[in-house]
């Protein structure tokens, strides 16, 4: 998965203050687009030592192995040597770590970007020290950076899976049924509506499988697989799903990479895991 870069190391402890070395990694985003350097047929991470100009206003990120990550707002560089891309290029790079610390910079430079100003009072705000929040000066409101709780669940019964093709989906490909936990629902409560929301399916057997920070869309994934009658009429919520239906285990469709945690239960399903 997208987050899995061991044995490399990622550490997203905060630091108010780093000196910027040759070797660190400069993460420049333009709304859903990173900056990145053409390398051979694939692209890589900046480095400081890519840069002639220098760097104003850097904002500590995160470390990967022994370099920091800082982020850059676009305005504020000359990036006439490199390119803008979509940010979902970073899925398909080869670097595992390039992928992973593009991906989690653009999260927390999004937020960075939006808590400028303070949400109650409208003061510009600082950077707290001490820990990774924005503080106003005027009022003291603390803004963390966002994280949405989501689940996503393989149903299956028997040797069938249940997927699915959402209307939003940006690749022509089936996935997994998922949705945001909302105010006082429990994970296991979620999970059993947002399968009724969208397929019409009641489910049975909910285990927990394993989650994933997915840094796109700010959520932590909480991944589970569940059974369900296939007997039972499925009935998609036309707003969100374009189509859902069942698969058996030797003849399932193009489904989406196991850089997500939809991907890869898939991928344990159609190998026996489960």
């Amino acid at each position: 998965m997208l987050n899995e870069i061991s044995p490399s190391i990622f550490n997203n402890k905060y630091s108010h203050y780093h000196k910027i070395g040759d070797e660190d990694f400069l993460l420049c985003y333009r709304d859903n687009q990173v900056l990145l350097k053409k390398s051979g047929d694939d692209y890589e991470i900046p480095r400081k030592k890519d840069f002639i100009e220098s760097i104003e206003s850097p904002v500590y990120l995160f470390s990967i192995n022994s370099n920091h990550c800082y982020g850059l707002v676009e305005s504020h560089i000359n990036h006439a040597s490199f390119e803008f891309h979509d940010i979902f290029v970073l899925r398909n790079l080869k670097s595992k770590e390039f992928a992973w610390i593009g991906s989690i910079g653009h999260q927390l430079m999004t937020w960075h970007n939006n808590n400028g100003y303070c949400g109650r009072c409208g003061s510009k705000t600082d950077l707290k020290k001490e820990e990774r929040a924005t503080v106003c000066p005027k009022c003291n409101l603390v803004a963390f950076p966002k994280i949405s709780p989501a689940i996503i669940v393989a149903i299956t019964c028997n040797n069938k899976i249940l997927l699915a093709k959402g209307k939003n989906y940006k690749g022509d490909f089936y996935a997994l049924i998922a949705g945001y936990v909302d105010v006082g629902e429990s994970i296991e409560e979620t999970v059993v509506r947002e399968v009724k929301e969208e397929v019409g399916l009641d489910i049975k057997n909910l285990k927990y499988y394993k989650s994933q920070p997915w840094p796109f869309s700010a959520s932590l994934m909480i991944g589970f697989t569940a059974e369900a009658d296939d007997t039972q009429q499925i009935l998609i919520d036309e707003k969100e799903i374009k189509e859902a239906r069942w698969f058996t285990r030797d003849n399932l469709p193009a489904y989406a990479s196991v850089v997500s945690i939809s991907g890869d239960l898939i991928a344990a399903f159609e190998k026996g895991v489960f």
